[in-house]
């Protein structure tokens, strides 16, 4: 089907866009997904990044910027976020502790939506903290599921190995214990889009002391089924 809206700039502006929906790309991969020659791909990624449609990863690689989740959350079409904050309270209160949604963006995993437990100690991640990838539960669950070529990339220098995440695959949640942050431990499982695709990490997150060494015998059952109504709820329609 032709997508053509015949105004040309428009149309090489929507191809660059939706070729970063799917991960990360350096300026060659956008010339090869798009079609565009070089000089054309790279003024419209320049002026995208002016605009903050557009940013650069640690390696220098385009990804989809801050203004579009900007312009998302104003305009009230985040579905996700709308489908999982109160889910997120049920989770904190079902567990006693704070629960995260992230999404991957690069080699960064960003907090989106967080509901924190009220009183006493807590691991507090502030609603748009960048973490990386490289250590975690969440990053665990966001890269578990990738394509072997960029699940293997990410895991250099990752305080996780190959072995584990297929493990995470094969229970369906991944665990980690002061793995990111020394007296922290967490819990998280996958949130999936359309045709199965995990767009987004839930979790619980807070002291060894609570969660133990082994915070998916605490906490696991409720972190999936959580993932799995945020996930049910997407897929209903509009």
């Amino acid at each position: 089907m032709d997508n053509s809206s015949g105004v040309g700039v428009l149309d090489k502006t929507v191809a660059v866009l939706n070729t970063l929906e799917s991960g990360p790309a350096s300026l060659a991969q956008l010339v090869a997904a798009t079609g565009l020659a070089r000089p054309t791909a790279h003024r419209i990624a320049v002026a995208l990044e002016r605009h903050r449609l557009l940013a650069r990863d640690p390696q220098g690689r385009f990804v989809l910027g801050p203004r579009i989740a900007e312009l998302a959350t104003a305009a009230g079409e985040d579905r996700l976020l709308a489908v999982a904050q109160p889910i997120l309270v049920q989770l904190r209160d079902t567990t006693g502790e704070s629960a995260q949604l992230y999404r991957r963006q690069g080699d960064w995993r960003i907090c989106v939506a967080a509901a924190e437990r009220a009183t006493g100690l807590r691991d507090t991640v502030p609603v748009g903290s960048a973490l990386p990838m490289v250590a975690g539960s969440a990053a665990q669950i966001l890269l578990a599921w990738e394509e072997p070529e960029r699940m293997h990339r990410g895991l250099r220098g990752a305080r996780f190995t190959a072995t584990s995440l297929a493990q995470v695959r094969r229970r369906g949640w991944a665990a980690s214990v002061a793995e990111r942050e020394a007296g922290v431990a967490s819990v998280s499982a996958p949130v999936r889009g359309q045709g199965g695709k995990i767009i987004a990490a839930v979790s619980v997150s807070g002291p060894i002391e609570r969660l133990t060494r082994s915070p998916g015998r605490l906490h696991a059952a409720a972190v999936v089924a959580a993932g799995e109504r945020v996930s049910a709820l997407l897929h209903r329609p509009a």
